[in-house]
């Protein structure tokens, strides 16, 4: 035998206990693939390939349709459930992660995996090669020899070590008998029938004493009894088992072995990939444990070697007096909360190789100060790993200030990798560097020693250079990360200044929502007679549909559903009954809405409550690399779900007031920006003119689709196409138009249909997104934002979908993004300079939310219609729209 060995994988099988193993709710992706086989997969791979090291692998597959089995027994495999819809789509994500991964795949016309298997086993022997077989198919059994083990999946993700004396133990024939036992007691998953009252120890029984089948049947006449009678009245299907069970070993497959040598890992796909998949810790994983593909490793970065890091945690102001570096790495770890920030430890890094690192209770006065001087020094270039969060953590820690922050790594990685869901220095130091830096050198707070921290700020400044250089190669010149990091800076002052809330309002509309908790309960008590736990699903049900007899809503695991949208459609379908239980049931329904909306507005206000500090504001978190479109998201708590078209949301938004030295609130937003970037775009003249002659946009649009005047256009009218306008920015299908106007789908494609035979050019725009988009494989903004859509090319249709529906949403909404970040950035920066003490203290989506000091309304209001209307230029004006008042709600326009 040679040294060589072989891992052969029946992909099916495997994949189908892979996904049974792992909950597929907890494998879903943010585009909707589900990818719990996958990763199941995967990992039982990875772990087969480090027990086993094989120096060659192949996977084999079965092809959709029928093969000769299916042909001699159309039953075949008949009894098998439906595949889960959860399941779909994930074996051809499985043979692309095989791909990325250098392992070869493979499938046969009118044959099935295990002919596969069986085929390069028989192979391997030929060639003195040891096989490991992974299946979870029984007829695998007959495969096994001393130069053959079987790897069969057991329970919580175990696998049984098969060798020849394994199976006889196992079944109590030999692996070369096990065909025949098959044969005679049937196998259920391949839907073929045994002998009546035959089980495995009968058949085995016969096998000892008879021999091979054909002896057996030879023999059946002398076998007494009912099992006698049973075996000679079925023999012809136990000889037709044994044909179907018989594993082909000389399909036209394997004659270049050398084809199922490991290629290495294609480091870039796979970050791709598993960016799309969310496999962040199975990423890393694969990168510790598998060789790179020729030409795709990342060598470790000239003069950066972790284990040669020279650290020290002793005078620092001595260090800085004995070191230079034209970029500096930071490192930090603490809390970065705005208005409650604290460092525990801190690590500076020259480019030379040289940390200091320790933990800050550690400094003297005198290493204090220096480090006070360094982060105020703008002459100091910076690199680090979350600028706006060290920020806060070092403005709490003893009001130090960040200055000269020429790089964010999280920032760059965002620019790179904008659909992923987090940017772990870890993980980026890995892809980009090739180098492994310890886990404790995460940026969160409590993790860490001074030598990991060393890790982190040693490797920044090259992590930052690489990404500048990879977003290089993608034709980013650098004015999008200047950008971000703009807005960072902005967001940071923003943050930290928060804004001021009345205690008094927030305490009025506490008590107001609870009184409103407690009403609509009584009245769906009354309802039914009785009380009940309203936000017991279970009981719900009871409710709903035992005792008021309602239609059954959609099914699940746990009942039928009782969600908010359930309910309503519920609601809707019993509306025009008039007998008593669909009135309870109609008065029950509104009661139970009413609670559940009730709760959610008195527990915002809770919220809200618990976020005040001591300086009676709320200091929310701007999320600046999550939305793929480059949108900012609040959090802590999230002040841009708080509605400005609902009274609830207005009656919340009069609780945000000016603070003490100043006046007034200042809002101001954009007007339709989408639709005007949609005109602008498009180059849809009949749109341009619209806007340029201060036409409202909507009736004349619906004017145009309807063919009458403009006086002519009903309310009903306007609303549908504002509905269509808005809907086609984000890729609304006919379908979904139908459903948001309630009319039928045909409707709503004829009124898409006359949109477009008006303006033509944007359905030629649209189109022109989609296409592109498919070709190029991501989308662009008006500065060049992009966003990765490698789901345009799937063959999953509801992949596929959903990205069209991404590649038409992107460009306008990430423009529209980009749009408001530049207007704050300019805002901000010119009311400083004007001298002005007004300030930005919130973004909401396309408004922002200016603090008015004493005497500065009228020029605050003169640099915001200045700054916000010319912070693009496009084919028609930028509308801003301004409102002042005492409060956020009364600062409405």
């Amino acid at each position: 035998m040679t040294d060589e060995r072989i891992l052969l994988i029946d992909g099916n099988s495997m994949a189908f206990r892979a996904f049974y193993a792992l909950r597929a709710d907890s494998f879903l992706t943010s585009q909707g693939q589900y990818t719990n086989a996958v990763y199941g997969f995967t990992n039982t791979l990875l772990k087969m390939m480090a027990d086993y090291s094989p120096t060659h692998v192949a996977v084999a597959f079965d092809l959709p349709g029928g093969t000769f089995r299916t042909r001699q027994f159309p039953d075949y495999k008949g009894g098998r459930a439906k595949t889960p819809e959860e399941f779909k789509g994930q074996i051809s994500v499985i043979q692309e992660t095989l791909d990325v991964l250098g392992i070869t795949w493979l499938s046969v016309e009118d044959f099935e995996a295990d002919d596969i298997v069986a085929t390069l086993s028989a192979r391997a022997g030929e060639l003195q090669m040891h096989s490991y077989i992974a299946s979870g198919d029984k007829d695998a059994y007959q495969l096994v020899s001393d130069d053959c083990t079987l790897l069969y999946p057991m329970p919580r993700s175990q696998m049984q070590v098969l060798d020849p004396a394994g199976v006889e133990e196992k079944t109590s024939v030999t692996p070369t008998e096990y065909p025949d036992l098959a044969a005679l007691v049937g196998e259920g998953a391949d839907n073929l029938p045994g002998v009546p009252g035959v089980g495995p120890k009968t058949a085995a029984k016969w096998i000892h004493e008879y021999g091979d089948l054909e002896s057996i049947l030879a023999h059946a006449e002398d076998i007494k009894g009912r099992a006698g009678s049973s075996l000679r009245e079925h023999t012809e299907q136990v000889r037709l088992n044994r044909e179907l069970n018989r594993l082909v070993r000389d399909l036209p497959i394997g004659a270049d072995f050398d084809a199922f040598k490991l290629r290495g890992v294609d480091r870039e796909s796979l970050h791709e990939l598993f960016d799309a998949l969310d496999f962040k810790s199975l990423r890393t994983r694969v990168l510790q444990e598998l060789p790179a593909r020729d030409g795709s490793q990342v060598e470790e970065t000239d003069g950066l070697n972790l284990d040669d890091l020279e650290v020290t945690g002793e005078d620092l102001s001595g260090w800085f007096a004995s070191h230079a570096s034209p970029v500096w790495g930071l490192a930090l770890t603490g809390s970065f909360a705005p208005g409650r920030g604290e460092i525990e430890s801190i690590a500076i890094a020259d480019q030379s190789g040289h940390v200091f690192s320790t933990v800050r209770s550690a400094l003297s006065p005198q290493d204090e100060d220096a480090f006070a001087s360094w982060l105020a020094d703008p002459a100091q270039s910076k690199v680090c790993h979350g600028a706006k969060e060290y920020w806060h953590g070092l403005h709490g820690a003893g009001d130090f200030r960040l200055v000269g922050v020429t790089s964010d790594t999280v920032l760059a990685a965002y620019l790179l990798h904008p659909d992923q869901r987090d940017y772990d220095l870890h993980d980026l130091a890995l892809r980009y560097l090739g180098v492994d830096i310890a886990e404790e050198t995460q940026m969160l707070p409590g993790l860490g020693g001074s030598d990991g921290l060393a890790s982190a700020a040693a490797v920044v400044v090259p992590l930052a250079e690489a990404l500048r250089s990879a977003l290089k190669d993608q034709g980013e010149d650098g004015a999008l990360l200047d950008l971000e990091l703009e807005v960072s800076s902005t967001l940071q002052r923003m943050e930290e200044t928060g804004i001021k809330v009345s205690d008094t309002r927030l305490e009025e509309l506490r008590t107001d929502f609870h009184s409103r908790v407690e009403a609509a309960a009584e009245a769906a008590y009354e309802a039914i007679g009785h009380e009940v736990n309203l936000s017991s699903p279970k009981q719900l049900q009871t409710v709903l549909f035992d005792e008021l007899g309602l239609p059954k809503t959609k099914k699940t695991k746990s009942g039928y559903t009782t969600n908010a949208e359930a309910l309503a459609d519920l609601a809707v379908r019993i509306a025009e009954r008039e007998d008593d239980q669909a009135l309870a049931g109609q008065t029950f329904l509104g009661a139970l809405l009413e609670h559940r909306d009730a709760i959610k507005l008195r527990q915002s206000v809770e919220g809200l409550q618990r976020s005040v500090l001591t300086d009676g504001r709320i200091h929310t978190t701007y999320q600046q690399a999550v939305a793929a479109t480059g949108r900012l998201s609040s959090t802590d708590p999230n002040l841009q779900n708080i509605h400005a078209r609902t009274e609830e949301g207005l009656q919340i938004r009069e609780a945000f007031v000016p603070g003490n030295g100043f006046v007034g609130l200042m809002t101001a937003d954009y007007s339709q920006i989408e639709m005007r970037l949609m005109a602008s775009l498009s180059g849809d003249q009949e749109l341009i003119d619209a806007f340029n002659h201060g036409a409202d946009l909507h009736t004349y649009v619906a004017s145009r689709v309807f063919g009458i005047s403009e006086d002519e256009v009903s309310g009903a009218q306007r609303s549908r196409i504002k509905a269509m306008s808005y809907g086609l920015v984000y890729g609304l299908s006919a379908f979904g138009l139908s459903r948001q106007l309630r009319i039928e789908v045909s409707e709503a494609q004829r009124l898409m249909d006359d949109y477009f035979s008006r303006f033509g050019k944007v359905r030629d725009y649209l189109n022109h997104l989609v296409d592109r988009a498919r070709e190029q494989g991501y989308t662009e903004t008006m500065l060049g934002r992009r966003r990765y859509l490698p789901e345009l090319t799937s063959t999953n249709r509801q992949l596929r979908e959903g990205a069209e529906r991404m590649a038409l949403n992107a460009p306008i909404q990430g423009s529209a993004a980009d749009i408001i970040k530049l207007a704050m950035v300019d805002v901000a920066r010119d009311l400083k300079e004007a001298g002005l003490a007004s300030r930005v203290l919130l973004q909401v989506h396309d408004e922002l939310v200016v603090e008015v000091a004493e005497g500065e309304r009228e020029k605050v209001e003169l640099l915001l219609r200045h700054d916000m209307g010319g912070a693009a230029d496009l084919a028609v004006p930028l509308s801003v729209g301004i409102g002042y008042g005492e409060n956020w709600r009364a600062a409405a326009h």
